[in-house]
């Protein structure tokens, strides 16, 4: 299958990079390069792209396109998640870089490959791991999890209110057969919503599957460490953008960007600060940019996306 994956808020985001012929920027979540693609033909001779994927088969295609392109600017990739952006950078001897993107979305390729077992939509395997090197899949998870784990997960990952039924009829179901595909996990979702409650809204497994999906990869555990790595590492008036698809992404990368714009801790009655805090970095999106309606008429998969800048002082 070709792997493809359209970038989302695309020109926002070239826009929030605020790209510069001679920086370095880093893409910390590459999928088919789409995003990439555009900031490397932005670069003079001088420029740099640092390229990052757990995904394998990313990296792999995204140097195809990224080669293709012919553009004189350097660029270097990696098969590696973001938390460890800044280790690559001192492998390059990089101290610090002008920009870095995140857009924290299940690729198109991913959901498309039924393979892969992200996607409700096909039978699979249950695996959902974006870095097939890992040990945990998404049939551990369901499989060998307690009762209570997997509704802690389903009502907190998943923000489903029948998590603790669908948790219960998993947990049944397991006593005697495993379950090893998605087909069945699909099953045992739809059997534990009540008939009523499925026939508004997605998918009925749509935020169970999410919620999984985040268990598996630790897509939320990371993510405030690397938003703070990630500023660590910008030059003064560098900028990252975060791409976010659902409300618990945002609200981390929400509430990190409010801690490094004030970290201020005195009590608001105090009339001066006291702490001695000092910001390290400005929002520059008070509001999320949102996609607009041509992009969501061409691209429906980018309906829930939210983008957020944040500069480094």
């Amino acid at each position: 299958m070709e792997y493809s994956h359209k970038p989302v808020l695309l020109e926002e985001c070239l826009e929030g990079l605020n790209i510069r012929e001679d920086g370095i920027y880093i893409d910390g979540t590459m999928g088919g390069a789409g995003h990439s693609s555009e900031i490397l033909v932005r670069l003079g001779e001088n420029g740099m792209l640092i390229g990052l994927d757990q995904d394998a088969t990313a990296i792999e295609v995204s140097r195809g396109r990224l080669e293709a392109l012919g553009s004189r600017a350097r660029f270097v990739l990696e098969n590696t998640n973001f938390i460890n952006m800044a280790q690559v950078a001192s492998k390059l001897g990089i101290e610090a870089v002008d920009g870095i993107l995140l857009d924290l979305g299940v690729s198109s390729h991913q959901l498309d490959e039924p393979k892969r077992g992200f996607s409700y939509q096909h039978d699979a395997p249950l695996d959902m791991r974006m870095d097939t090197r890992q040990e945990l899949t998404a049939e551990t998870v369901v499989n060998e999890y307690s009762e209570q784990e997997l509704y802690r997960i389903i009502r907190d990952y998943g923000e489903e209110r029948w998590a603790k039924r669908i948790a219960s009829f998993i947990a049944d179901y397991r006593r005697n057969s495993r379950i090893t595909t998605t087909s069945q996990l699909v099953d045992i979702i739809k059997a534990a919503i009540p008939a009523s409650a499925r026939r508004e809204g997605p998918h009925p497994a749509k935020r169970t599957f999410q919620a999984i999906r985040i268990e598996v990869n630790n897509e939320l555990g990371i993510l405030e460490e690397a938003i703070n790595t990630a500023v660590d590492l910008l030059k003064p008036g560098g900028r990252i953008c975060i791409i976010t698809f659902h409300s618990l992404e945002d609200r981390i990368v929400k509430k990190t960007f409010q801690k490094l714009s004030d970290p201020c801790t005195c009590p608001p009655e105090f009339p001066a600060c006291i702490c001695g805090k000092k910001p390290l970095a400005s929002v520059l999106t008070r509001k999320p940019v949102v996609p607009g309606k041509k992009e969501l008429e061409e691209n429906p998969r980018a309906r829930s996306a939210k983008l957020r800048i944040l500069e480094k002082l």
